[in-house]
């Protein structure tokens, strides 16, 4: 049966890359785990195995590290743009390169005397982007990933559909709390718009996403989720989509009576599995939905 070439990519993952810039006594950490893919005429490799159009995996590694000196890291965002530019405009067979970058924050510890040069590593969340360019447009969706977030109450979860396996009480004060995974999709996509200020951008994002989930009455976390979206979309005009998954992680009032104590909403087991999962994409009206379901892909 004759076969034929599909969809290809290659290049080098998970380069780990920390750029140190010194400001005097006062230090600077950005923190990278930087994956290169490129794609293009690469069917001849393929077939016969000639490497005449490969760029080799060793050197987009090598360019990562040599363009953390070059260029610096003013944010992941650009420094995936940086990236992506220089391969495709750089080397004649590759048409299309996808740049994903993890961001690991680091805060400062501050001490006496002269020097700004200790850090102790974050563990809110950690930041994430994909910088796609194809020579003449470009993709840019940012996010973040296991940001973990509670409201003690303020959350209720009753008149569900109940069937004979149904078994969960109804609850008009509960504890809701979600890890979030969320990506969101910039209008920004040719060099004759403005780039978005892209610090400035995932802070206001962050801030927006966790003041609704913070003001939301919630009787669900798909309203939950719905509200933090919207609340971005309307805020932020340089996003176009925002899509969330959230697993529910489930907090179950424990039964003290056995032991003659009244539970008055107080002692909890945090189950972690299994675990709902919410997951939805909120859109600017007007625009189509590009950011994949599936957030393990991207």
């Amino acid at each position: 049966m004759p076969t034929f070439l599909g969809q290809n990519q290659y290049g080098k993952a998970e380069n780990r890359v920390v750029k140190i810039t010194r400001d005097g006594a006062t230090h600077h950490i950005k923190d990278l785990n930087v994956s290169v893919s490129l794609s293009g005429d690469m069917d001849e490799v393929h077939y016969s195995g000639s490497n005449a159009n490969v760029l080799p995996t060793d050197t987009t590694k090598n360019t990562v590290y040599a363009f953390a000196k070059e260029h610096g890291i003013e944010s992941a965002e650009q420094f995936g743009i940086h990236l992506a530019r220089h391969f495709v405009t750089s080397q004649e067979p590759i048409h299309r390169a996808r740049i994903r970058i993890e961001e690991y924050a680091w805060e400062r510890i501050e001490t006496p005397g002269e020097g700004e040069h200790s850090f102790v590593r974050q563990g809110q969340e950690t930041r994430v982007t994909q910088i796609t360019y194809d020579g003449s447009s470009w993709e840019a969706v940012s996010g973040l990933k296991d940001l973990v977030v509670m409201n003690s109450t303020n959350s209720e979860f009753w008149g569900y559909v109940k069937d004979k396996y149904t078994t969960l009480p109804e609850a008009y004060d509960r504890v809701l709390a979600t890890e979030v995974s969320a990506r969101w999709r910039f209008g920004w996509c040719d060099d004759a718009q403005s780039a978005p200020d892209w610090e400035e951008s995932y802070a206001r994002v962050k801030q927006h996403l966790l003041t609704a989930f913070a003001e939301t009455y919630s009787l669900s976390l798909q309203q939950t989720l719905y509200a933090m979206g919207a609340r971005i979309i309307e805020r932020c005009d340089e996003i176009d989509e925002v899509r969330f998954s959230l697993p529910n992680k489930h907090h179950f009032l424990v039964d003290l009576k056995p032991f003659g104590l009244k539970n008055d909403n107080e002692v909890y087991f945090a189950a972690d599995r299994p675990y709902g999962l919410i997951e939805a994409t909120v859109l600017r009206d007007g625009c189509e939905a590009k950011i994949p379901a599936d957030l393990t892909n991207l």
